[in-house]
């Protein structure tokens, strides 16, 4: 693309996303992220992923003016700004935050084992590095993780549906072993009660686990679709269970009964990215029926599921962030890939996304009722 072409292609994106959003916000990191965690509702953590050099790991303050009462419409100003930083010497693939901590937990990919890390407080910029957690032997790397606090700090993390564990991170004990004969990769693990979780399948079966008993998990076969997929899940409490595969097949159900399908739909996502990873499927939670989904394109794709029926019909888009392809350096349009995205907790239509790039953008979105 011709840098006139490129100038042109962004000067008509900027005037549309006066009309789009409320706020937008552009960052450049210094290297790309894989990972983006909420460690406050202004505060985020990223990470860098270099398996040849130490990483850095850092807290970021989002812009204020992102969460003033008066919106102002679009703002050039990149305040993002640095709290507290630290390195890693391996790579940064997977991280979650202990809900209620300054703790993280990270996972290479390349190993099963877990790096437990303190962000450090008002007495200390530094991030620090206070334990390491054991994964299973010959589980291969690429753990998945869900976290919580009961009482104390427990992560719940495995690669395969035979190798999950649910670890209390003050001690160390192992408080639930999977016994399951499973050997598919995992793609998400899912608290849904204290004692209940989930283990959502590459293949795109749900294993529905009670910690309270010994007997085998109960399985939820993948949807039946034309093709042999690989999918990728959620669950929320507004919106339920979602499996999104990667010809673009969407189905909901209840977590309770994952195997019976109530809606499904054929999205309108393109080709998923060549990397696995960089796929994300996650509900709105501020939002009921609201999903987004992104590493299909450069773009990310808001829908929503309420208007889904039994039957998949063709489903569009509510609204479709294209900045990271369209202020993408390459000028390539489509083909720089969005990799991380992270819905606000609690602000409705807000959410934080990052690209191959290393691009960082956090955007609150306009639906089109708000706009008349």
């Amino acid at each position: 693309m011709e840098d006139n072409e490129f100038d042109e292609l962004i000067d008509d994106w900027f005037i549309e996303s006066l009309k789009t959003y409320r706020d937008l916000y552009v960052y450049q990191l210094e290297f790309p992220t894989r990972v983006i965690e909420w460690t406050s509702g202004k505060t985020i953590c990223v990470t860098g992923y270099n398996k040849s050099s130490k990483n850095e790991i850092l807290e970021l303050s989002l812009p204020q003016k992102l969460f003033a009462e008066e919106k102002k419409g679009l703002c050039a100003e990149r305040d993002f700004k640095v709290l507290h930083g630290g390195f890693s010497p391996d790579p940064v693939g997977v991280l979650k935050h202990i809900p209620g901590t300054r703790l993280i937990v990270t996972n290479d990919e390349l190993t099963s084992d877990l790096q437990v890390w303190n962000l450090g407080g008002d007495d200390s910029d530094i991030i620090t590095k206070v334990s390491s957690v054991q994964g299973s032997a010959g589980s291969p790397g690429g753990v998945k993780m869900a976290a919580r606090i009961s009482p104390q700090p427990e992560v719940l993390h495995g690669s395969r549906g035979g190798d999950v564990r649910l670890t209390q991170l003050t001690t160390g004990q192992t408080l639930y072993q999977l016994a399951s004969t499973c050997e598919e990769r995992l793609t998400s693990l899912h608290f849904v009660s204290n004692a209940v979780f989930l283990a959502a399948c590459a293949n795109g079966d749900i294993l529905t686990v009670d910690t309270r008993t010994s007997s085998p998990p109960q399985l939820a076969p993948a949807p039946s679709t034309p093709d042999s997929d690989m999918w990728w899940t959620d669950v929320s409490g507004r919106g339920g269970l979602i499996r999104v595969s990667s010809s673009g097949w969407a189905a909901v159900s209840d977590p309770r009964s994952p195997a019976s399908i109530a809606r499904q739909a054929r999205l309108a996502a393109g080709a998923p990215h060549r990397e696995p990873h960089h796929v994300n499927v996650l509900w709105a939670p501020a939002l009921d029926d609201i999903v987004a989904v992104s590493g299909f394109s450069g773009a990310v794709q808001i829908y929503d599921t309420s208007s889904w029926q039994s039957e998949p019909r063709d489903s569009h888009p509510l609204f479709e962030h294209r900045g990271h392809a369209v202020c993408s350096q390459r000028g390539e349009g489509g083909a720089v890939a969005v990799n991380c995205l992270l819905w606000h907790p609690k602000e409705t239509r807000t959410l934080v996304s990052a690209a191959v790039d290393a691009s960082l953008h956090v955007w609150d979105w306009i639906h089109r009722s708000d706009a008349r």
